[in-house]
């Protein structure tokens, strides 16, 4: 059975052999082993003095993970996750069911990981969200990378904007499998006469890392693009957000 991350405060005895194969000791309520104590309290310090910089992925998700795991060593978890899905953002990213099946994983882990993706989605939207859009460029692909660049599946959303280029809205459209997303030109322009705007951006992510338009993507940026134009509205962009870079259909003449 899949040990999870509730009923039992345990710490891992130091076992000679497989590591997996350790057998976890059960700690008293209310106690935490000192070498456990000292290696958290090493690490928030380090943290503090040297901000997120200072700590490389796996130790920032033990900081994470220790608010869901009180009483255990939870650094071989948090190796795991990496190993699973290769950075800090891909694994706060991940979909619930996909972090279950990592041993270890239970609803409190999977709970304190979502609550970090949510604050740090919530914290770059804020620096969008109602203001002019094509003088705060910077921060709207930090914004989008955050919120799309280590997803597993593709996402399409669309950024509405009024006369102003002010984001008035910012809906998912769809999600999709690894590498396609269902997207119907003729919704994502009602929604725009729907929230009364003037404007729009259309985002969607690669999973694959590269922001390399399909044929596929050009063709439907083209069909919204004359949905748009046969109705007044502007289509400012059209960002492909990969892993580490995006690309803007405008900047690359596609628009």
């Amino acid at each position: 059975m899949k040990p999870r991350d509730s009923a039992f405060h345990e710490a891992p005895m130091p076992l000679f052999g497989d590591a997996d194969e350790a057998v976890p000791v059960v700690m008293p309520a209310g106690r935490l082993p000192s070498y456990i104590a000292d290696h958290r309290k090493r690490l928030r310090a380090r943290f503090m003095e040297g901000g997120a910089q200072a700590l490389p992925d796996y130790e920032m998700l033990e900081l994470v993970l220790f608010r869901a795991i009180p009483r255990q060593d939870v650094k071989p978890l948090a190796h795991r996750l990496i190993e699973v899905f290769g950075d800090f953002g891909r694994v706060v990213s991940a979909p619930p069911a996909r972090l279950m099946e990592v041993t270890g994983v239970g609803e409190a882990v999977v709970q304190e990981l979502k609550i970090v993706e949510a604050a740090a989605q919530r914290l770059a939207r804020a620096k969008v969200l109602h203001r002019p859009v094509l003088s705060s460029w910077a921060a709207l692909l930090e914004y989008c990378h955050t919120a799309m660049a280590h997803r597993e599946t593709e996402q399409f959303r669309v950024l509405y904007l009024d006369r102003r280029n002010i984001l008035i809205a910012d809906e998912e459209q769809a999600r999709g499998t690894v590498d396609h997303v269902p997207v119907y030109p003729r919704e994502v322009v009602k929604r725009a006469l729907e929230v009364n705007a003037s404007a729009l951006i259309l985002v969607h992510n690669h999973p694959s890392g590269d922001p390399t338009p399909s044929p596929a993507d050009l063709a439907m940026t083209e069909q919204i693009q004359t949905a748009c134009e046969a109705l007044g509205l502007v289509l400012h962009d059209h960002l492909i957000i990969g892993k580490s870079r995006e690309l803007s259909f405008r900047a690359e003449g596609y628009l």
